[in-house]
């Protein structure tokens, strides 16, 4: 799927089954929940703590996915084509960027 294509499917999505798109302030809560819920996924599987009792099958595709779709209705919601704002952010890092991370000594020593 492109960005496009995901778009208008969550917006058909919302349509048909969600009723309504929550209002811009909710759903930023809610991104902020998912993005919570992916973080403590990362947390236990590759920084230093460990799954709680029945955490152990988390599914961190599904809380990416999560992410994605509150992202996207934000987008929907506010007129956002991600399409074209992605590919004006990857200008503004080649832009920023394209000498700065090869340059990083940080980053060859591993």
């Amino acid at each position: 799927m492109t960005l496009e294509e995901i778009q208008k499917r969550v917006d058909a999505w919302i349509k048909e089954y969600g009723v309504r798109y929550f209002s811009e302030l909710t759903n930023m809560a809610i991104l902020t929940e998912e993005v919570g819920e992916l973080a403590r996924i990362m947390v236990r599987k590759y920084g230093d703590q460990s799954f709680k009792r029945g955490e152990e099958n988390a599914d961190l595709g599904d809380e990416m996915a999560d992410v994605l779709w509150v992202l996207v209705c934000l987008a929907n919601q506010t007129g956002v084509d991600l399409t074209k704002a992605l590919e004006k952010n990857f200008e503004k890092k080649t832009l920023r960027d394209k000498d700065r991370h090869i340059k990083n000594r940080k980053l060859k020593s591993k």
